[in-house]
């Protein structure tokens, strides 16, 4: 007795398709589930490093002593520091005592756009240090306002700011010397750091007004 060969009815074949086709997503998928646990501890943190590292080139590790990322505040947007979003403030303490606040700021005005920062302010109201953190100003001309851009690393421009306050500097001190002030620019790209000291000194001025609320705002135990 000889067998018959089977046959697959076009919708039998579809089905099986469908069948082998729905078990190597869920194969796939759970194999893309556990690489991903197995190397989120490593992504987070790599991340928590480069913000670290970011939040240290602004206010030295030496400064404080609480742990920064855990005191913190969320800001709603704020005009007088250029953000239309919601951003996080952190803020250092040394010995229980106020050290320094670090937040977000944006100018507006740059030559190709915003220009995004982030400044640390001293509680006695100088300026800790300023970082660019994003921007798209032309390269080679303006992006000099960038550290990691300026080839200038013994002292780059954006250190011009560490030290300055309210209190122990006019406006002069922070604007360009094109327009009267004392900070140095590259000539030919004067917009790009002008936008940049307008929008330190609007943070330091609303710093200077809100700093106790601040440091006080749901303070850690």
């Amino acid at each position: 007795m000889t067998s018959t060969p089977r046959e697959f009815t076009a919708s039998g074949m579809a089905l099986r398709t469908a069948a082998i086709l729905f078990l190597f997503v869920i194969v796939f998928t759970g194999l893309l589930s556990a690489a991903y646990q197995w190397t989120k501890p490593s992504i987070e943190a790599s991340a928590l490093a480069e913000k670290m590292k970011l939040l240290n080139e602004v206010l030295p590790a030496a400064d404080y002593d609480n742990q920064l990322l855990e005191d913190s505040l969320l800001l709603p947007p704020i005009p007088e520091l250029g953000l239309k979003e919601a951003s996080t403030l952190y803020r250092a303490r040394k010995a229980g005592q106020p050290a320094a606040l670090i937040f977000e700021a944006a100018a507006p005005d740059g030559y190709a756009g915003r220009i995004r920062l982030l400044i640390a302010v001293r509680a006695d109201g100088r300026v800790a240090g300023v970082r660019v953190t994003q921007h798209k100003e032309t390269p080679g001309l303006g992006d000099y306002i960038d550290p990691r851009k300026d080839k200038n690393k013994a002292a780059p421009w954006i250190d011009q700011f560490v030290g300055l306050s309210l209190a122990s500097a006019g406006d002069k001190a922070w604007s360009v010397r094109k327009d009267g002030g004392r900070l140095d620019y590259h000539a030919g790209a004067t917009v790009s750091p002008r936008a940049v000291a307008k929008a330190v000194q609007r943070a330091v001025r609303w710093v200077d007004g809100e700093r106790d609320r601040l440091f006080s705002e749901g303070k850690q135990p």
